[in-house]
């Protein structure tokens, strides 16, 4: 039984109940429907082979409109293994991840990665299977019929592979076991049809799950992952509150039972020499903290100070986090997220650290929580994480790189994408980019501008307050690009289907230019040029030789609206530039000699891949800091 649950996941969960009794709800204007599932696991790890066996029974429940006559399982462990399509897809990609490489093609027998289904029934009655790869292919006796649900229950061996990506044993840290993807998990099936995607070592996507699992393994061993641990009195290692016995014995097989509700993934870490320690975020989570003693401890020892601090920042700035705790665990291959837990490698500075832990638990809001299709759109988790990762890194380490220079970086990884010629859409299914730099700069970087270029056209307390709104109103439901654009749309009373279009589904780019300026009597005609494909709406600052200034805004016509005023400099709203012409003329009302500079995009928000024709007199763009947010 869970011993406690927030008051945020029991709505979810009464949410989830209605969407049983009701298998189609309403939502403003769209039906809205997702599947439930609910495992229960037993599993013994054996150390000295590396292989674990267990039972799972799998209730899942139908809430589509659909009748299901096959179901999918993912079997993530068979990737590693010679000739597998990640095994391939490794080799043959233009620029292969280096901690793949060739390494899955020489694996021996003991070292290869396996799951192998031992019998398997639906509602007591024994199925027919195949297995396709990294995918569990199974016809069901009795099709699943809308609203209802079906059992299944499964005997399962598997085999955990050296540590490659991800998943596996014996890091390079000397980490024994890192156990991601570990189980048969069922495949999502959503309002596109089944997800059964096989794995070469992308995104993951999953069906929100109650999980109730027990993981039985040696004694010495210390297990950290996702959920909460039900019986810390049998298992100490630092779960067991201060001044409460014992009960376990001192040697022999230990059962960890571990609970979770509300996630789409259960991920679990064991070594004998994990050191646990924990830390409170005031009105947030209880934080846990597994890592190797001899891992630059003294850097591990103030990990929670800053981890707490972030959470703190992170919870007023988009969103509560709905768990009751969150698990920092030393093990992967780099650092990857998990529902209330990540993996991460462990040897590093304290500001490395501090960042991979950031970024990770960050995961939480738009892949734990949100629980997009990450590997449809990528750029929803790994570019809104990396945006928020960020902000929360220049306000805990402050003042750094502030008032948006903290993403410059993305910026100038989105520039670097552009110049290589390798962009393609965002839209790019992420199994499918031709190379993992496209996919990585696109999803990680170019998802990042996006939203702070969006704060550009919409207002930074606009997006804020979007932000905060779209994780409140779409956690635990699979949001999509749509539904994220609607939010925007609402809260700015903006229409913004041409950014989306462009920036999302093509890879057309921003270029704008002051073209010419010409005075004549005691006025100044400015012509500014539109080069690249890409519309935007543009601010003009325009600084007289007396010090004074100008802001002149120019809104899109499409945009059907303009973003409020933001800073101390009085602007003044033009006419709307239709996006068809090139070029816009504006007149400011004094004389040529009078005027020192114009900039166009003064805060550097936009994504303008040429930023030196962005002023006037003309301006080298090697004077640009490296800290803002230039082409450099």
């Amino acid at each position: 039984m869970i011993k406690y649950l927030s008051s945020t996941i029991l709505l979810s969960l009464f949410c989830a109940s209605l969407a049983t009794l009701f298998p189609t709800l309403t939502l403003g204007q769209s039906t809205y429907w997702q599947q439930q599932a609910q495992y229960t696991m037993e599993i013994a790890m054996n150390v000295t082979t590396n292989q674990l066996s267990g039972t799972q029974k799998l209730v899942y429940q139908n809430n589509s409109p659909d009748t299901l006559s096959q179901v999918f399982y993912h079997l993530y462990f068979n990737a590693f293994q010679p000739g597998s399509m990640m095994d391939v897809r490794a080799r043959t990609i233009a620029d292969p991840d280096r901690r793949v490489m060739d390494r899955i093609l020489y694996l021996g027998e003991d070292e290869i990665g396996y799951q192998r289904i031992s019998s398997l029934q639906q509602d007591g009655e024994t199925l027919n299977y195949e297995v396709e790869g990294t995918i569990l292919e199974v016809t069901l006796n009795e099709p699943i019929l809308p609203g209802k649900k079906s059992t299944f229950e499964m005997e399962f061996t598997a085999q955990v592979p050296s540590q490659i990506r991800r998943t596996g044993r014996d890091n390079a840290e000397g980490i024994r076991y890192s156990m991601a993807q570990w189980y048969p998990k069922m495949a999502e099936y959503d309002q596109h049809g089944w997800h059964a995607n096989p794995y070469i070592g992308r995104e993951f996507y999953g069906i929100w799950s109650d999980f109730d699992v027990k993981i039985s393994i040696d004694s010495s061993y210390v297990i950290a992952g996702t959920g909460v641990l039900q019986n810390p009195e049998e298992i100490g290692h630092g779960y067991l509150p201060a001044g409460e016995k014992l009960k376990r014995p001192s040697s022999g097989i230990l059962t960890y039972h571990f609970a979770a509700e509300n996630v789409h993934d259960f991920m679990w870490a064991a070594d004998p020499d994990y050191r646990h320690t924990t830390a409170q975020v005031p009105d947030g989570p209880l934080l846990r903290f597994f890592y190797q003693t001899d891992t630059l401890a003294e850097n591990w020892e103030r990990l929670p100070e800053f981890t707490a601090k972030a959470f703190q920042y992170v919870n007023q700035t988009f969103g509560k986090y709905p768990y009751e705790e969150f698990s920092v665990v030393q093990g992967g291959d780099g650092g990857m997220e998990y529902p209330m837990s990540t993996l991460i490698t462990g040897h590093r500075p304290l500001r490395s650290l501090v960042g991979v832990t950031v970024h990770e638990f960050l995961h939480s809001w738009y892949q734990g929580v949100l629980g997009s299709n990450e590997s449809l759109y990528a750029w929803m988790d790994e570019g809104f994480t990396s945006y928020a990762t960020n902000r929360t890194m220049a306000q805990i380490f402050g003042p750094g790189r502030a008032n948006g220079q903290e993403q410059a970086r993305s910026y100038g990884g989105y520039f670097a994408l552009v110049q290589s010629g390798l962009e393609e859409p965002l839209t790019t299914h992420a199994d499918h980019f031709d190379t993992n730099r496209a996919y990585g700069s696109a999803s990680y970087s170019k998802g990042a501008v996006l939203l702070h270029q969006l704060s550009y056209i919409v207002g930074q307390d606009v997006l804020d307050r979007a932000m905060r709104r779209y994780f409140n109103e779409w956690k635990f439901k699979h949001p999509t690009v749509t539904n994220f654009k609607r939010i925007m749309e609402k809260e700015s009373g903006l229409e913004l289907d041409w950014y989306f279009e462009y920036f999302v589904n093509s890879t057309s780019t921003i270029d704008y230019s002051i073209q010419s300026v010409e005075g004549e009597s005691g006025e100044t005609k400015v012509i500014i040029e539109r080069i690249g494909l890409m519309p935007m709406p543009q601010e003009v600052l325009v600084t007289y030789q007396d010090g004074s200034q100008d802001l002149f805004y120019v809104p899109l016509r499409m945009m059907r609206g303009e973003k409020s005023a933001e800073g101390e400099i009085e602007r003044t709203v033009l006419r709307d530039w239709p996006w068809t012409f090139p070029t816009y003329q504006l007149t400011i009302d004094r004389a040529k000699r009078d005027i020192q500079q114009i900039t166009l995009d003064p805060s550097g928000k936009m994504a303008d891949i040429d930023r030196s024709n962005n002023t006037y007199p003309s301006v080298n763009p090697s004077t640009f800091s490296e800290e803002g947010l230039t082409k450099n």
